[in-house]
């Protein structure tokens, strides 16, 4: 059978696989150029990946007490998930938030549900990822001005903004603004963290959502590069030099259950990711070749029947990961296919990791697998079908043309479509599924969302707008409205100099001010407009 990818697997792989092959060049050596044996010379031999959970629920301050049980737990670092009003750029008063406040993720309307979400967590001495988006500097932000707060500078500060709009066209649908726009607030984020937040990771380009969407390993990839070459682009022509904002690109992928397929992937994404950069961009700074790169396990492979299957998906899904040489980790909760994870299911996904990073020996040996016959033949498989996909992205005129006329979008699906296929007719086995079911599983109790955590929301918000300086906020949206107008007139124009005005400075006051996420947002919207893909004209 085929690869997820459709690239033939042989049975037997020996000497001359792959052909011609030469271990100085494909390889060179850990931390080295091309990087496929991974970025830092000693990798997890001096210390393991950062290990990160991922969670956000309900209220800031229930939030915030699981990512106090996680810090007690081991976890290094924290990874915050946002509710879908919140990623989508609207108060949690707002009508189109109506039924959604706080269910995947949690509420935050402005500074004071930032402040409640990390209380007692210094900002100093955690790393925080924000899976967020369109707002994604809106924030970025609030949690700088609540770092300000706890007396810790912006060069004090580190962790990631997703920030990675572009695949939102493509596979997940969280966008607000158009395409230009938003590419505008890509380019002044990577600006504003180079100057004020220096540590900071400005983007986490992601392959993760369109692989939970159905794209293959391939795919993954190519459609995440290609996206990473727009953003490259964007950020050149504003004016920035490559070595002052690439060193701090991040990129997140999925980690799949087949896994030497998915350990062929990763190596093959940094290989071509190095020489996207030293050879097209003209970067010479090494950590701007550099791939470096999040990772959580497969939530769409998560089963419903049986949840207690999961647990060793995740393992093998988190073995994958670490194999691939990945810089930090997120393993899904076994119970995440029926409902946000419980405390003791997420307890168990951080304790698979380390049960990995201190009871195997995966962290005495940089790439194990390299030489093998079957993964560097996978791995160079895997690079070529790459390649050839993100020429076809170039082709129509890069990632946003491509995205205008619906290109990635369609192979995704049709991918989807084809894995779909082969579940039901039985030819792609799905345990508990498709095949080895039982009759009655256990019953399990989830755990559920209050539902007047809305209610809850509207009422602070109606209470910050009564007591706030109402006049002040107004001037501070006027300001953000007037530079917005100036800059979309000079991104329609194709003026895209160094000399602008960086937005996030206005954005910023404003947010001190207490206006919330959906004022800012809307002050925006009302320059720039939403966007509405073509299918729905």
């Amino acid at each position: 059978m085929d690869s997820e990818s459709g690239l033939p697997i042989q049975p037997v792989y020996g000497p001359g696989a792959p052909a011609g092959w030469d271990p100085a060049t494909a390889l060179g050596e850990p931390g080295g150029f091309p990087y496929t044996r991974g970025v830092y010379p000693t990798m997890y031999t001096s210390r393991p990946w950062t290990m990160r959970q991922y969670a956000g629920f309900g209220t800031a301050a229930e939030s915030n007490r699981r990512y106090h049980q996680l810090i007690e737990a081991g976890t290094a670092g924290l990874s915050v998930a946002f509710d879908l009003p919140t990623q989508m750029g609207y108060d949690s008063d707002a009508k189109m938030a109506y039924g959604e406040v706080g269910k995947v993720g949690v509420a935050i309307d402005s500074i004071e549900d930032m402040r409640l979400l990390f209380d007692g967590i210094p900002l100093d001495r955690v790393s925080t990822s924000m899976t967020i988006n369109a707002p994604a500097a809106v924030l970025l932000l609030l949690y700088q001005l609540v770092a300000e707060e706890q007396g810790v500078s912006g060069d004090r500060l580190t962790g990631t903004i997703q920030n990675d709009i572009l695949k939102e066209y493509i596979a997940r649908g969280t966008y607000i603004f158009p395409p230009k726009p938003s590419l505008r607030m890509v380019a002044d984020t990577f600006r504003y963290c180079r100057d004020e937040i220096p540590r900071w990771n400005t983007i986490s380009i992601s392959g993760y959502h369109m692989a939970e969407a159905g794209a293959t390993p391939v795919q993954e990839i190519a459609f995440t590069l290609a996206n990473a070459k727009e953003y490259v682009r964007a950020a050149v022509e504003s004016g920035l030099d490559v070595d002052s904002f690439a060193p701090r690109l991040s990129f997140f992928f999925v980690a799949r259950t087949t896994l030497l397929e998915e350990v062929a992937k990763f190596r093959a994404a940094r290989r071509i990711w190095a020489h996207i950069m030293r050879d097209e961009f003209g970067a010479k700074n090494p950590k701007s070749q550099m791939l470096r790169f999040h990772t959580q396990t497969a939530g769409v492979q998560l089963t419903a029947q049986q949840p207690e299957v999961n647990m060793v998906r995740v393992a093998i899904q988190a073995l994958g990961a670490v194999l691939g040489g990945t810089q930090s980790l997120h393993t899904n909760s076994y119970d995440e296919a029926i409902a946000l994870p419980t405390e003791k299911a997420a307890r168990l996904a951080l304790r698979t990791q380390q049960v990995i990073a201190n009871e195997s020996d995966l962290t005495r040996t940089v790439d194990p697998f390299a030489g093998s016959y079957a993964v560097e033949s996978m791995t160079d498989d895997i690079e070529d079908a790459t390649r050839a996909l993100i020429d076809q992205v170039e082709e129509l005129g890069g990632a946003v043309n491509a995205i205008e006329k619906g290109f990635q979008k369609a192979e995704i699906e049709r991918s989807a479509y084809r894995t779909a296929l082969e579940i039901d007719n039985g030819e792609r086995v799905v345990v508990g599924v498709n095949k080895f079911r039982i009759e009655d599983d256990e019953p399990y109790e989830p755990l559920r969302v209050d539902s007047a955590i809305g209610e809850a929301q509207a009422a602070k918000l109606a209470k910050l707008r009564e007591e706030r300086d109402g006049a002040e906020v107004s001037r501070r949206l006027d300001e953000l409205r007037a530079l917005a107008e100036k800059e979309g007139a000079q991104a329609e124009g194709g003026d895209l100099s160094a000399g602008h005005a960086n937005l996030l400075y206005p954005l910023r006051e404003a947010l001190r001010a207490r206006a919330t996420v959906g004022e800012v947002c809307d002050a925006l919207r009302d320059v720039w407009g939403v966007y509405v893909p073509p299918d729905a004209y």
